[in-house]
């Protein structure tokens, strides 16, 4: 008699909440951590097991020992590659933000026995970059010269995600309402009024009173449509009775609008701080133009109960303080 056996697979229940607790607390691994991190950054087993230095059959393992603690999928397996679930998506950003808070304490605690400050990451907006940013690090640099200070520059699409991971220890630049969420603190610092500025030998720069008529057909490098900066530039033409200007470059990078400034020929609508660096460089001249609108201020902004370094700390407070600086030296008479 012919007997058929038959096998069949069950998938695991998935692992109460409780347990799921249990398991970032207790269970996972720093090498588990990796692992998700690098199947989650190349999408390929053999790729991943490259990076970590590791044979494919042990990156195979280790990632069904996680799977097994979690009682999830985190990974699809496929002959191309591999693609975190909605999991495996949750867990990746879990693993990225522990990896980012262990480089940054192991950076410390070795910056501290070799003498050193640590490393400080900072977001910052355009806004805030030749002026304030600029002031403070320098002076942070004259207290602690081996402090090593890294700038990164952006708009908030770009600068809160990599907050939210710890990648950022904080962002500098304006609080736009758009982007307010529970899990971030902001602390305002100054206002800060918008100038139009063009290169100085520029046709515009000759006119005693340009008006916004002038400046409707010129070509422009503009903030991106999300700023609020922007936004108030388009109402101040509909108010004058025209259409915004159609030829336009965003941006939000400093060095795209001094490019397209300077070598295009483009007027370019920039932060007042912004403008009086680039005629103080006899990069730019502003134009004698009213621009009569309110913006959010220019602050700081952190995660909300995240984790800070000394340096950092340190950082935030020189920035406090040359915004205090500047704020009296605008309220200052001109003599």
């Amino acid at each position: 008699m012919l007997h058929v056996i038959f096998f069949m697979y069950t998938k695991p229940e998935p692992t109460p909440m409780s347990d799921i607790d249990r398991v970032l607390r207790s269970n996972l691994k720093l090498k588990h951590l990796q692992l998700i991190v690098a199947l989650d950054e190349f999408r390929h087993l053999g790729r991943s097991a490259e990076f970590l230095s590791l044979t494919q059959p042990a990156v195979s393992k280790s990632l069904a020992e996680i799977e097994r603690l979690f009682g999830l999928e985190l990974f699809v397996r496929s002959t191309r590659g591999t693609e975190p679930t909605a999991y495996g998506q949750k867990v990746a950003r879990f693993a990225r933000s522990v990896l980012a808070d262990f480089d940054r304490t192991r950076e410390d605690i070795s910056a501290v026995a070799s003498g050193g400050a640590g490393r400080i990451r900072v977001g910052a907006m355009v806004v805030a970059t030749p002026g304030l940013l600029m002031e403070a690090v320098s002076r942070l640099k004259q207290e602690a010269p081996r402090t090593a200070v890294l700038v990164e520059e952006g708009d908030l699409s770009r600068l809160l995600p990599r907050l939210r991971v710890g990648e950022l220890d904080f962002i500098v630049g304006r609080l736009e309402p758009g982007y307010a969420s529970p899990d971030l603190e902001t602390e305002a610092l100054y206002t800060e009024a918008m100038s139009v500025v063009v290169a100085s030998d520029h046709a515009l720069a000759r006119l005693r009173k340009p008006g916004w008529a002038d400046l409707a057909a010129q070509p422009w490098v503009v903030p991106p449509p999300w700023a609020s900066s922007r936004i108030k530039l388009n109402q101040m033409f509909y108010k004058h009775g025209l259409e915004p200007p159609a030829d336009i470059v965003e941006t939000a990078s400093f060095l795209v609008t001094l490019s397209f400034l300077r070598q295009h020929r483009r007027v370019a609508f920039v932060a007042h701080e912004v403008a009086r660096y680039l005629e103080g460089e006899q990069l730019a001249r502003t134009l004698a133009l009213p621009v009569p609108i309110e913006l959010p201020p220019v602050g700081l902004i952190m995660l909300r109960g995240g984790l800070r370094t000394p340096a950092a700390d340190k950082l935030l407070g020189t920035l406090r303080a040359s915004a205090r600086r500047g704020a009296k030296a605008r309220r200052r008479p001109a003599r």
